[in-house]
């Protein structure tokens, strides 16, 4: 458990990759340059891993339609990899409606940045950050991408209620990784029903060569981390403008989704493949909160609140899943493909009864 914590820690701080290498991808002087401005940039930039998150967040879920028996449960680590397409490794930093606050420099080698999931090592556009008067203040690169495969891990408990009915539930608690690393906690649930003994019955279901259900899944994680964006060395409060503590900083983000499915399969002795289709969703919700010091003049800032706030649907539409569960005695081993833009992979272990 605790390394699949480990694995989900490390794929929420991806999103603060600006943070993380302030001096490398100029993140401070991002909020500094303009809110409306750092909000496309980090939305363009991010979008493949909140859509490619999201996509993991709605897969795993089940590997068969058959439910469990009263009280027999299974409990399984698994992880899934959505793959970035290309169309969305990068984007063209003169095409996101920019304000003239924040231009590409002159001298820039490109105006194509990549995104979370394109070139770590390429290129990157430099901007300038202009005054009221177009004169240039600051400038800084755009960060390369970080990887073009978006896990998602999750440990989930599944157990046999009532009626041929599964309630599954995936958590992780809020687990604090310091000051650099912010804090992160999971909650999810669903609940999942074979619908052929409803009209089957007992007798009826030992006809019928397979086993169909329906599925509703909603998952949910929340991300939080303090951040430290002071005045650049030299500068001092536009007139009239008092300076703000800065001390209340901090990132939130929350990703859900929600995954509604029909499952069917067949038991072959030790091994059950499957098919599910269904609809799925899933939302971001990311805000940069707090005080921050935005450059506008020359040896002047004036102080700006919750500058970025991104809320989005970042995945809606059909999904199908093909795959298969081994099971060995007490032991369970799960894969499962889904095709898409953004094909997943989803593969894990288990054990149960």
């Amino acid at each position: 458990m605790k390394r699949t914590t480990t694995l989900l820690i490390m794929v929420i701080l991806m999103v603060v990759t600006f943070k993380a290498n302030a001096q490398n991808s100029g993140f401070d002087q991002l909020i500094k340059s303009s809110p409306a401005d750092a909000t496309k940039l980090i939305q363009n930039f991010a979008e493949p891993l909140f859509k490619g998150f999201g996509i993991g967040l709605n897969s795993g879920w089940n590997n068969t339609a058959k439910t469990k028996k009263f009280l027999h449960f299974d409990l399984r680590i698994s992880a899934n990899v959505a793959q970035v397409p290309a169309s969305a490794q990068s984007f063209d930093v003169t095409r996101i409606g920019l304000s003239n606050h924040l231009q590409v420099d002159p001298a820039s080698a490109t105006n194509i940045a990549p995104t979370f999931g394109g070139n770590t090592n390429g290129a990157t556009p430099l901007m300038d950050i202009k005054d009221n008067n177009g004169n240039k203040i600051g400038s800084f690169n755009m960060p390369g991408g970080v990887i073009s495969y978006i896990p998602a891990p999750d440990i989930q408990l599944t157990i046999g209620v009532f009626k041929n009915t599964d309630l599954t539930i995936r958590t992780t608690p809020t687990v604090n990784i310091g000051s650099n690393g912010g804090s992160i906690g999971m909650i999810g649930f669903g609940i999942k029903h074979d619908i052929i003994q409803d009209f089957a019955g007992k007798a009826g279901k030992k006809l019928i060569p397979f086993d169909l259900a329906l599925a509703v899944n909603y998952n949910r994680i929340n991300y939080s981390k303090t951040l430290n964006v002071q005045p650049d060395n030299g500068t001092q409060p536009v007139p009239g403008n008092q300076s703000s503590d800065f001390s209340n900083q901090q990132i939130k983000g929350h990703f859900s989704g929600i995954n509604v499915q029909a499952i069917i399969s067949k038991k072959l002795l030790f091994f059950t493949p499957f098919l599910s289709v269904g609809y799925q969703s899933a939302s971001t919700d990311f805000s940069v909160l707090g005080n921050y010091p935005v450059s506008s003049s020359s040896g002047y800032y004036a102080t700006i609140t919750d500058p970025v706030h991104i809320n989005e649907s970042s995945v809606n539409g059909l999904r199908a899943d093909i795959g298969f569960q081994l099971n060995l005695a007490i032991f369970r081993i799960y894969a499962s493909y889904s095709p898409g833009q953004y094909q997943s992979a989803n593969a894990g272990i288990g054990f149960g009864f």
